[in-house]
């Protein structure tokens, strides 16, 4: 196989040795559970995230996901609560028992984020963005490095590279989707990145079937696929009411359909020697 990513980088998987074990409070990335991350796209109100929050808790969920900055293809479209989201995030997940993984889009954003969260999410934009993944890997907190829409494996750990040479080893991979020909699907989603990470990097990695696919009844399907595939958690957007969400509601599931989806992935789990 074609040596992509030298050995002596930090980033590297070493010859016979074991994944890492990314541990965030109670709960860790790369062991034996499959970690799943779920909330809306963005935070919208504080009853909003409450009601999310505690469905997904209920369910199973160990994360709270949801935007607080929202990089958005239009300057026109929703682009986030800021501080105000943040907060009724942070707040919500510590009445439900949820960790925190929300995006940073900014490198004067970084502290302020960091405040709120505990997991510090770069997006597929900002892969490329050097000085975001410097300031993310002086931080500390945490890490969930998206790949770039259009980025190769090199490249994604590259990117991650330059968080763990800045001395933040607590790095989690993101496979969310590539940029092909195909135009039925909102992306690719590349499951083949599950088992090519696993052989170039220890660093743990974990799948977003919701902008992966783009369309929410191919999320259950994805979300199985990947567990099988050996990713170590999974990135979901849902909501109360999908059809209200005022961000990605085409690729957003209700809670009730991930209640089902949760059951179907423990027997995946199950399967392949992992639980959920």
């Amino acid at each position: 196989m074609k040596i992509m990513i030298d050995e002596s980088f930090k980033v590297a998987r070493k010859k016979n040795s074991v994944g890492a074990i990314v541990r965030v409070a109670d709960v860790e990335f790369g062991g034996e559970k499959v970690v799943v991350m779920a909330g809306p796209c963005s935070v919208e109100s504080c009853e909003q995230i409450f009601a999310i929050a505690k469905e997904v808790k209920e369910k199973g969920a160990r994360v709270l996901r949801g935007g607080a900055f929202k990089p958005r293809t239009s300057p026109y479209d929703f682009q986030g609560l800021g501080e105000q989201g943040l907060l009724w995030m942070r707040e919500a997940a510590d009445v439900y028992g949820l960790l925190v993984v929300t995006e940073v889009l900014d490198v004067g954003d970084v502290t302020l984020v960091s405040r709120y969260a505990d997991i510090v999410q770069i997006g597929s934009r900002n892969m490329h963005n050097v000085a975001l993944l410097r300031e993310v890997g002086r931080g500390g907190k945490a890490v969930l490095l998206k790949r770039g829409m259009a980025a190769t494996y090199k490249e994604w750990l590259l990117a991650a590279e330059y968080i763990l040479n800045e001395g933040n080893s607590r790095v989690i991979l993101c496979e969310r989707g590539i940029r092909t020909f195909e135009s039925y699907t909102r992306n690719t989603l590349d499951l083949t990145a599950v088992a090519v990470m696993k052989e170039l990097t220890h660093l743990p990695i974990v799948v977003d079937p919701s902008h992966g696919t783009g369309k929410r009844e191919l999320v259950c399907a994805m979300s199985n696929a990947a567990v099988a595939a050996g990713a170590d958690g999974l990135l979901i957007e849902v909501h109360t009411n999908p059809e209200k969400s005022v961000s990605d509601k085409e690729q957003t599931i209700s809670t009730s359909e991930f209640g089902l989806l949760m059951e179907r992935l423990r027997r995946v789990a199950e399967a392949v020697g992992r639980e959920v």
